[in-house]
């Protein structure tokens, strides 16, 4: 598949298949993470790298990095913040709620898993103080690459069963701006994969033992 007429997109999943551990994969990223990109004989790691770098290159329209000194330090502000704050409660949310009961088949303490849900609920309640306040989108009047980052990460508790936007009605019309924005059916299939995590088939042996540093993070 490709990113634009030149990159190409080596592993935009979630990893639980190993690919990222092949002799391949450790060419494009040593870190082993996905996603990584490979555009010529430049590779780069980090989903918000690729994002500025492809838009950057591509000159994408103003409004998804903005030039603007104040407004690109709005979305700068963001995707400083959500790496530490929504990317992993909405991790672990998704990690805890269902892929180590169904993938891993390893029982979550309760008090575990509450922890964690409370945990989300105060981030998700920052992002519409901090971030959302009352505009149409995290970073301004128009979507931008922090609204692309932060429903991608929000779909993950989605897809394990957590219906985060029932009781926050100012989030769930901003989720329908966003999908607007960017239009149903890429939307649809830009989550196509973590949507359909939970019919993951339970992991063999070899598998659980390259997850287990993983799994010790988000327990």
């Amino acid at each position: 598949m490709l990113l634009g007429p030149g990159p190409e997109r080596v592993d935009t999943g979630t990893g639980t298949s190993g690919q990222n551990h092949s002799d391949d994969f450790v060419q494009v990223n040593p870190l082993r993470k996905v996603p990584a990109l490979k555009d010529g004989d430049f590779t780069l790691a980090e989903s918000v790298a690729i994002l500025l770098y492809l838009a950057r290159k591509y000159e994408a329209p103003d409004h998804w990095y903005p030039q603007g000194l104040q407004a690109r330090a709005r979305v700068d502000e963001y995707l400083s913040w959500q790496h530490t704050a929504v990317r992993m409660s909405c991790t672990r949310a998704m990690w805890q709620k269902m892929m180590f009961p169904v993938f891993l088949g390893q029982r979550v303490p309760p008090e575990t898993l509450a922890n964690t849900l409370a945990e989300l609920d105060r981030c998700l309640q920052l992002l519409e103080d901090k971030f959302l306040k009352d505009q149409d989108f995290l970073a301004g009047p128009r979507i931008s690459v922090a609204d692309l980052v932060a429903i991608t990460e929000l779909m993950h508790p989605v897809s394990a069963g957590c219906d985060i936007f029932k009781s926050r009605p100012k989030l769930a019309a901003w989720r329908q701006r966003v999908e607007a924005a960017v239009g149903e059916d890429l939307f649809r299939e830009a989550h196509a994969v973590i949507m359909k995590a939970k019919d993951l088939p339970p992991a063999d042996t070899a598998v659980k033992e390259r997850l287990k540093p993983l799994a010790q993070l988000f327990l």
